[in-house]
Formats: structure tokens, C-alpha cells, sequence
């Protein structure tokens, strides 16, 4: 399976529409493991195609056109083939490494799940990985979780202004996603500053964020 159709694109396939709340949940998620982020930078306890890997895996259960086509255009630079791109948006991991194969399959579940893994799923990330490494992972995840939400929007706002509307938004839930990211942003990163300072865990379970 090609991840691109006859006309070199990726098809648009919006396989979830997310709200306005759960875009700010996923945001204020995201900066709580954006340290683990940017400390792997200079540990490089994750590789780049491994962080590749998760977010193709999670880019394919939400079904994000526009993050379909950039992560496969970074992926290859990495040197990830193309067998092995194209099974990840087809929702395989049939060509993961097997050292990263829990770490994908739960990013996987993150996704399915909108960001509400089971406890059990993350214990296992945990004893495969260890607690710091385990973080990265969920970094990955939930920053390409903010990357899909938002770019489900410009896509289905570009195929609009082309005269070819998605038919699974609106416009003013278009423009609602793509300029809220301005006034929630600031807002999900205090509200981040303050769970570490009252040491609130960096992924609960059973409903709460």
C-alpha cells in the first residue's frame, strides 16, 4: 500500500475529529512531557527513527493528512524504508524493530484510546524501557497527538478553500482549532508549571489528565 495517491498526496482520511476541549487537554498533556523532549535532544536515549516510528503509528490511527505527509518525508531522510513507512500508515507494525515494538503499539493505544491509555499499557512501556526513557515515548506520543488535532483542521480548512470540503467538519470548527492554539497555548503551559509544582503524576488514569 502506497501511502501517497495518483496525484502525489496523501488521502485525506480524518479517521477522528477531536473537540476543542480535547485539543486543550492534549496541549496541556504535551507540555507536561516536553521536558523528557527536550532533554532526549542532548541524551539521545530515543533515536529520531524511533521517535519517527510513533508518531507514523499515531499519525495512522487519527488519520491526519498533512502529519501523514510530513513524518513519511522525515522518516525517509532518517533512512526508514519505504516497505516499512507504508505498513506503519497502514496501521501494521509487522516492520517495527522489536526493541521498539511495545513503545509503538502503545502509541498506538494512546491514540485509539484519545489519550486515555489503561494502566496496564503504560506499566509495560515502563518495565520495557525504564521510567526515563518511558517518558520520551510519551513525549513522542503526545506531541504528535497536538501535530494530528490541529493538522486535521488546516487540512480539512485547505480542502475547503479548494472547493473539496472534508464533509466531517465545519468551518468554524476549522478556524476554532487552528487559531485557539494562540490563547490556549500560553494557558496549557502555566497550567503544566503548576501540576509539577504540586507534583500532580505526569499521566493518571480512570478519566483524570
Amino acid at each position: 500500500m502506497d501511502p501517497l495517491d495518483k496525484s502525489g498526496k496523501i488521502p485525506k482520511s480524518y479517521k477522528r475529529i477531536y473537540s476543542l476541549s480535547e485539543f486543550y487537554t492534549a496541549l496541556y498533556r504535551g507540555m507536561k512531557t516536553i521536558g523528557a523532549m527536550k532533554q532526549n535532544r542532548k541524551t539521545k536515549d530515543i533515536s529520531k527513527d524511533f521517535i519517527e516510528r510513533i508518531m507514523l503509528a499515531v499519525t495512522e490511527v487519527n488519520g491526519c493528512p498533512v502529519c501523514s505527509y510530513g513524518h513519511t518525508k522525515w522518516a525517509l531522510e532518517e533512512g526508514m524504508s519505504n516497505e516499512e513507512i507504508n505498513l506503519l500508515l497502514a496501521g501494521s507494525s509487522e516492520a517495527v524493530p522489536s526493541s521498539e515494538l511495545v513503545a509503538v503499539l502503545f502509541a498506538q493505544h494512546y491514540a485509539d484510546s484519545r489519550g486515555n491509555p489503561s494502566q496496564d499499557s503504560w506499566q509495560r512501556v515502563v518495565d520495557v524501557y525504564g521510567l526515563s526513557k518511558s517518558l520520551i515515548i510519551l513525549g513522542a506520543t503526545r506531541a504528535i497527538m497536538i501535530g494530528n488535532i490541529w493538522g486535521i483542521a488546516f487540512s480539512s480548512f485547505s480542502s475547503r478553500l479548494k472547493g473539496k470540503p472534508s464533509g466531517k467538519t465545519h468551518f468554524l470548527y476549522e478556524m476554532g482549532i487552528m487559531l485557539s492554539i494562540v490563547p490556549f497555548l500560553p494557558v496549557a503551559i502555566v497550567h503544566a508549571l503548576v501540576a509539577k509544582i504540586i507534583a500532580l503524576p505526569v499521566l493518571s488514569f480512570k478519566g483524570s489528565s
